[in-house]
């Protein structure tokens, strides 16, 4: 699978833990920053990995900062994402099957990077259910669109 990765200076480490794990698994990441612990702005990284998501560049997206809050609201700004911030596993897994979630939002003050990779490796396995969900994903892409 091919993700996307962001996060400000303050998610960089669990960043740095999830890029490498996730490309130890065999999944293609693509980075798009920050590169260290100087401040930054988590918009500047997550608007552009959000974009590749929903420019189907990448399949899937992680955005990460202090909470998660900030990563997670810029890149649900981008039309066609929807990313859901997450700080446990069974959270992860319920936004793939009924919202279709194709990006996920974590906090690095929040969760450690062991937490994390459970949340991720939920969010990565499952699969949207569509059935009665689509209703519900077909609304929020239409109040995307008002």
């Amino acid at each position: 699978m091919k993700i996307s990765i962001a996060s400000d200076h303050g998610g960089f480490d669990l960043k740095e833990d999830l890029r490498q794990w996730l490309a130890g698994l065999g999944h293609e990441v693509v980075d798009f920053g920050c590169q260290g612990h100087d401040s930054c702005d988590y918009a500047d990284f997550c608007e552009p990995a959000a974009r590749a998501v929903a420019e189907g560049k990448c399949d899937r997206g992680i955005v990460i900062c202090t909470t998660g809050i900030g990563a997670s609201i810029t890149a649900n700004k981008v039309k066609g994402v929807r990313c859901a911030l997450c700080s446990e596993p069974w959270s992860a897994q319920m936004t793939r099957r009924h919202n279709d979630a194709n990006m996920l939002g974590l906090g690095a003050g929040c969760v450690g990077p062991l937490m994390a990779r459970q949340i991720v490796e939920a969010f990565l396995s499952w699969e949207f259910e569509c059935g009665r969900h689509q209703r519900r994903i077909d609304k929020i892409a239409a109040v995307e669109n008002r």
